[in-house]
């Protein structure tokens, strides 16, 4: 063995910060200050599980399960309300045009526009101020909203005859008749 190049080994002093139990061991430090032992450690005390009872791992459990539940409700209460036909028009975002004129026709909510539009469009297109694009553009949005649009066939339109040509009747006589027309005069 090569001579000076192993530490310098000491019997030091060992003292427990917990409980303040010493003992003496080996170390390359004359002493040595812990924070837990084996006296004190709630392993080797058997007193773990009081310890996590006061942490209350229990309780912390419980409060976390009825947070998760407060949150569920609030979701589902939260679809509701946006599958509600009692929301306003103005959630469509429809064009400010088609918006005042629905209002001027007292149609304020969604359910107003799902009943109007059960009497079939020509109904909605009788409100001044709404045309056909607007309908449509209504359509469109109560379906991305999982709204059921309600579809009433359009009665059926009358049927225009056809319109009937006369022939062209033409005054000039022709060629054959044009010599006798001349002998005659």
């Amino acid at each position: 063995m090569q001579a000076e190049i192993h530490p310098v080994v000491y019997d030091a002093k060992v003292t427990c910060a917990s409980c303040g139990k010493t003992w003496v061991t080996t170390s390359t430090k004359k002493e040595l200050r812990i924070d837990v032992c084996s006296n004190c450690h709630p392993f080797f005390t058997g007193e773990s599980a009081r310890i996590m009872d006061i942490e209350g791992q229990v309780d912390r459990f419980y409060k976390k399960l009825s947070a998760r539940q407060t949150y569920v409700e609030q979701q589902k209460a939260k679809e509701e309300t946006l599958n509600s036909p009692d929301r306003s028009i103005d959630d469509l975002e429809l064009s400010p045009r088609a918006t005042d004129a629905l209002k001027k026709a007292g149609i304020l909510s969604i359910g107003q526009i799902l009943a109007k539009l059960g009497e079939g469009n020509a109904s909605m297109l009788e409100i001044a101020g709404f045309g056909q694009s607007s309908l449509t553009a209504v359509k469109k949005k109560l379906r991305s909203l999982d709204f059921e649009v309600p579809e009433v066939p359009d009665p059926p339109k009358a049927v225009k005859a056809p319109k009937v040509v006369a022939p062209e009747v033409t005054t000039d006589a022709p060629e054959a008749d044009a010599p006798a027309a001349e002998a005659s005069e």
